[in-house]
């Protein structure tokens, strides 16, 4: 996936330091998700428009509102959160199927203690996500001003 590149639309002072505001266009965000081939992450979002991402700003960069910008996200946590948002539900799928054959249940009921186990893994991985140390290791950086 390309780092995506947005608009600086403010800057905002947080605990943290001075973050960025940027607006990133949807489709040109993943060149592959445009061309309808990507991860399905986006399936619920909208199909164009500009969404508004806070990042972090690399040390030493100086950047103003209106400046055209490049963000990235570390590689690592993007393993992170595909592990969080895809194999906690699936890992609850999997988990509930082996459980009902184990215990001697039927295909109906493995279909239904599967789809248990993947509402439960969803659960989790929201209730993950939404802890505020959990959001900060996902907050993208500003890498470059173009």
């Amino acid at each position: 996936m390309d780092n995506p590149h947005g608009r600086v639309v403010s800057l905002v002072d947080s605990a943290d330091g001075v973050h960025a505001v940027v607006a990133v266009e949807i489709t040109s965000a993943c060149p592959r998700c445009a061309a309808g081939k990507g991860c399905g992450a986006g399936i619920f979002a909208p199909a164009s428009g500009d969404r508004h991402v806070e990042a972090s700003i690399r040390p030493g960069l100086a950047i103003a509102v209106d400046d055209i910008v490049e963000i990235s996200l570390a590689p690592d946590n993007v393993l992170r959160a595909a592990a969080i948002v895809y194999g906690l539900p699936m890992l609850g799928a999997v988990i509930g199927a082996s459980l009902a054959y184990t215990v001697g249940f039927g295909d109906a009921a493995a279909a239904v203690t599967a789809l248990l186990g993947l509402a439960a893994g969803l659960a989790v991985g929201r209730w993950r996500l939404g802890q505020a140390h959990c959001l900060r290791r996902f907050v993208p950086t500003v890498e470059r001003v173009h």
